[in-house]
C-alpha cells in the first residue's frame, strides 16, 4: 500500500496547528494514557525531568506516579518489566533513552520481548512500545550517535518505525501502542525539536488535535518525479527532498519515498516507483554493511531487476563508529551532495 505525505499537504493545511516530533509523540501518548488505563510509561529520567528528549513532558503531573515512572539506570531490568506487563494485560510504553544503550538490553528485547508470542503459541502476547532516540550529527561520539536501524530489523517478532515528522509520528505512535506486537519506535534526534539539538524545519507540520493511526507497513511518496526513486526516512528523507530539489536544477526529475516503518518494509510502493523511474538510490544514517539498503536493492532486484535501467546505489554511514571530531562526522554522514553524486553516477552507467 502507499499514501502521499503529509509533506505535500496543501498551503491551507500547512499553516494550522504544527507541532514537532516530540510534542507529537507526547501528545499521542497522553491521548491513548486517557482513553485506555492498561497504557503506561517507564525509563530513565521521563518523569520528574521530562525525559531527555521531551517525549513525556507533562505526563507525570497529569496521570502521576503509577503510569509515568522514572526507573533506576538498568535497562535490561525496566525492559523486563515492561516485557512481564505486557504479559499480563498492561500496555508499556518503554524509553530507552540512546538506540546505543541496544547492547545493555539485548536479550530483553531479542529474547524476552520479540519471541514471547511466537513461543506460546500466540497465547502470551507483547503489546509494548520501545521508544529510542537515534542518529548523530552533533558530536556526540560513538555510544551516543548510531542510528541502528538494521539491527532491530534483523529480528524477527518486532515492527519497526521511524517517523519523518511530527503529523506521521503521533499516527504512527497511537499505531504502535494499540498494536497486539512489540514496536520499536526509533525519533532521529536532529528532527525530534529539541531546542539543544536544533531541527530540521520541515518536520515540524500540521497535526490534528484529535486522535488518528497511520498504518504500520505503509510508505508515502513525498516527492514525484520520473527518472530516479529516492527511498529514505526519518532523516535522510529530508536530505532526499533537498536532493531532489539539487537535481530538478540538472533536469532530473526524483521520486522521493518515504519509508515510515522499515518493518514490516512496504515493497510494494518502492516497486511501484521503480518500475517507472527504472533507477533506484537508498539513503540510510545506519551502517552500510548488511543494512537496510542492501535489503531493499535485494528486493528490487528479485522482483524488478528487467526494469532497472542502471545499477541501484545506496548512500550510508561507513563502516566505522561515529568519531567525535565534528568534522569527521560531518564528511561520514549522508548528504545532499552524496545522494546527487550517486544518482549521477548512476545514470552515467545505464545498462545495456
Amino acid at each position: 500500500m502507499t499514501a502521499t505525505s503529509v509533506l505535500l499537504a496543501p498551503p491551507e493545511v500547512a499553516k494550522k496547528r504544527k507541532l514537532s516530533i516530540a510534542k507529537a509523540i507526547t501528545e499521542a501518548t497522553a491521548q491513548e494514557m486517557r482513553r485506555d488505563p492498561s497504557v503506561f510509561v517507564m525509563g530513565e529520567d521521563i518523569g520528574t525531568f521530562d525525559g531527555v528528549f521531551e517525549m513525556t513532558t507533562g505526563l507525570l503531573e497529569e496521570f502521576g506516579t503509577d503510569r509515568v515512572r522514572d526507573t533506576p539506570i538498568s535497562e535490561t531490568a525496566f525492559i523486563s518489566a515492561g516485557v512481564g506487563a505486557a504479559a499480563v494485560g498492561q500496555r508499556p510504553i518503554v524509553e530507552l533513552m540512546f538506540v546505543d544503550f541496544l547492547g545493555v538490553c539485548f536479550d530483553a528485547i531479542y529474547n524476552l520481548a520479540a519471541k514471547q508470542s511466537y513461543f506460546s503459541g500466540g497465547h502470551v502476547r507483547c503489546p509494548m512500545v520501545i521508544t529510542t532516540s537515534v542518529g548523530g550529527g552533533y558530536s556526540d561520539a560513538g555510544q551516543h550517535s548510531q542510528c541502528l536501524y538494521a539491527t532491530f530489523a534483523h529480528m524477527p517478532g518486532m515492527k519497526i518505525v521511524s517517523p519523518s515528522n511530527a503529523y506521521d509520528a503521533k499516527g504512527l505512535m497511537v499505531s504502535a501502542i494499540r498494536d497486539p506486537n512489540p514496536v520499536v519506535f526509533m525519533a532521529h534526534k536532529g528532527l525530534q525539536g529539541i531546542g539543544w539539538l536544533g531541527t530540521v524545519q520541515r518536520t515540524k507540520v500540521h497535526v490534528p488535535e484529535e486522535l488518528y493511526t497511520i498504518p504500520i507497513g505503509e510508505a508515502a511518496t513525498v516527492r514525484e518525479g520520473n527518472d530516479v526513486t529516492l527511498v529514505g526516512w526519518a532523516s535522510t528523507v529530508h536530505l532526499a527532498i533537498d536532493a531532489a530539489d539539487k537535481l530538478r536544477e540538472k533536469g532530473v526529475s526524483a521520486e522521493v519515498i518515504d519509508l515510515r516503518s522499515i518493518v514490516p518494509l512496504d515493497i510494494e510502493t518502492i516497486l511501484k516507483s521503480v518500475r517507472r523511474t527504472g533507477r533506484l538510490v537508498v539513503i540510510d544514517e545506519d551502517y552500510s554493511n548488511c543494512g537496510v539498503p542492501g535489503e531493499i536493492i535485494a528486493r528490487v532486484s528479485e522482483q524488478a531487476f528487467s526494469d532497472l535501467r542502471s545499477p541501484p546505489a545506496r548512500v550510508a554511514y561507513p563502516d566505522m563508529p561515529p568519531p567525535f571530531a565534528r568534522v569527521l562526522e560531518q564528511a561520514a554522514l549522508p548528504s545532499a551532495a552524496k545522494i546527487v553524486e550517486a544518482v549521477e553516477g548512476i545514470m552515467s552507467n545505464e545498462l545495456k
